[in-house]
């Protein structure tokens, strides 16, 4: 494994713990127990991954390829119940360590697919679907309206960063895209959840 794949590898685990302790948080005061908590941070963390794998055709889909994967969301499970009394204004710390997922599983789908030899255009769309799937889950099992349908810019973040990755292939090496592509996601999120940033919403006159 070289230098770029290991930091690849790196940042996917860590995007399947931080989703992993989303979904943990996002069950806090919903009634589930422990076994459904866990079902919540598995499909949460790797449904995705799951969903891009399954339309490239990329089978046995990563998880099943690479248990590791499993592990960690059960391990950020447990960190995650042990320290959530010590964790104050839920709310904000779900949406922060959404557009951390969000960001870090960008830039995973964007490489899975290149590394697939798809087109610019799907590498996009792949990156948008990996971030964006899974939280949509943990907000519908929740019992939430999915952050990707709501006011603030979402998913449009996800495009500009992965748009950036791409324009510069030229004359940036392959590290410090990612890491642009990470920063430019993540950045643009806050920055629309502080400053509640949105596109035009859809209405009719009666």
């Amino acid at each position: 494994m070289n230098m770029t794949e290991l930091i690849i590898y790196a940042f996917d685990l860590f995007g399947v713990a931080v989703l992993a302790a989303s979904a943990t948080l996002a069950a806090r005061g919903k009634g589930i127990d422990l076994f459904g908590l866990i079902v919540l941070a598995l499909v949460t963390a790797i449904g995705g991954g799951t969903f891009r794998d399954l339309v490239l055709g990329n089978t046995p889909v990563f998880w099943v390829k690479n248990n590791t994967y499993v592990f960690a969301v059960l391990l950020s499970v447990l960190l995650t119940v042990l320290f959530a009394n010590h964790i104050h204004r839920k709310r904000q710390w779900l949406l922060y360590m959404d557009a951390i997922g969000l960001a870090t599983f960008n830039l995973i789908g964007i490489q899975v697919a290149q590394a697939l030899e798809a087109s610019a255009t799907i590498c996009i769309i792949m990156g948008v679907m990996t971030g964006t799937v899974g939280g949509m889950i943990r907000d519908v099992l929740t019992n939430e309206i999915p952050l990707v349908l709501r006011e603030e810019i979402y998913a449009l973040t996800a495009i500009a960063g992965s748009a950036c990755y791409f324009l510069t292939e030229s004359f940036l090496n392959q590290e410090w895209r990612l890491l642009m592509t990470f920063c430019i996601t993540f950045v643009l999120r806050i920055v629309a959840i502080r400053k509640h940033l949105s596109l035009p919403t859809f209405s009719t006159k009666t």
